[in-house]
């Protein structure tokens, strides 16, 4: 069975079922799709996402604010660990750092990055991390703030080996995307390649980045198979077994029902 291990279920397209989100759900059941984490981008939005995942118990969810989400946006640390009391909480994010889109100086970003990975730490539950063009500044926050205590994910890598190897080395899992099926990812297919399989994730990071054959269509769950199939193909393995050892890793990585070691230091 699969697991997507990072997808935006409130913002797929409902049209071509029509308006029934139980519909996308059984689509993705009946080609093997287990599991799901739908991701968290911004806190105006996550009360109706939850609503809209709460009948669904393979649906995990996520509490954060996207790097490129409204540079005064004032969430503290205090609401992240609160929501992420929630049983069906499994991970903190997703946060990170994100200067392709953003102008200007950054300082904003790192601050709140800083504050998620503060939250994480608080709540003993992993890290969802996005980066895109900070390679250094994520690397370097992740280990001033002391990430590696509760480790995560840097989802839908598309950076080097090297940033890989330091990701890896400070406890961190790797999640391919759809963009590992793409003609230009050469780079990044010997990153896939190298990742260790004990630290390898899959995700379709829905409704973006549908793998070809679908290409440029809204992206669903019930696409990331592909995103395994291109695995085991790159490593000599069948599809099958990845997603078992992918299975086990989102497992082992999100287990639910987290503690909260630092709470005091919020006081």
């Amino acid at each position: 069975m699969l697991i997507d291990s990072h997808c935006h279920l409130d913002r797929v397209d409902l049209k071509p079922y029509d308006g029934d989100f139980a519909r996308l759900m059984q689509t993705s059941l009946d080609v093997g799709v287990s599991r799901m984490l739908c991701v968290s981008i911004d806190l105006e939005h996550y009360p109706a996402m939850r609503r809209l995942v709460d009948p669904f118990p393979q649906i995990d969810v996520s509490v954060g604010v996207h790097p490129n989400h409204d540079e005064d946006d004032t969430t503290t640390i205090e609401q992240l660990v609160a929501l992420a009391a929630d049983p069906r909480n499994v991970a903190i994010g997703e946060t990170g750092l994100d200067y392709f889109r953003s102008e200007g100086d950054p300082a904003w970003q790192q601050v709140r990055f800083r504050n998620h990975i503060a939250a994480a730490r608080v709540c003993g539950k992993p890290l969802i991390v996005h980066t895109r063009n900070a390679r250094e500044d994520t690397i370097r926050i992740l280990t001033e703030e002391q990430a590696r205590e509760v480790g995560g994910v840097l989802h839908c890598f598309t950076e080097n080996w090297a940033m890989a190897k330091q990701g890896l080395d400070l406890g961190f899992y790797l999640s391919f995307s759809g963009i590992l099926t793409f003609k230009a990812a050469d780079e990044l297919r010997e990153v896939a390649r190298q990742t260790p399989l004990d630290r390898l994730l899959i995700e379709t990071d829905a409704p973006y980045l549908a793998p070809v054959p679908h290409r440029g269509k809204p992206n669903e769950p019930r696409y990331v198979g592909h995103v395994a199939d291109c695995i085991a193909t790159l490593r000599g393995m069948d599809s099958q077994e990845i997603a078992a050892i992918t299975r086990d890793n989102y497992q082992r990585l999100f287990a639910p029902g987290g503690h909260y070691p630092l709470l005091d230091s919020l006081g």
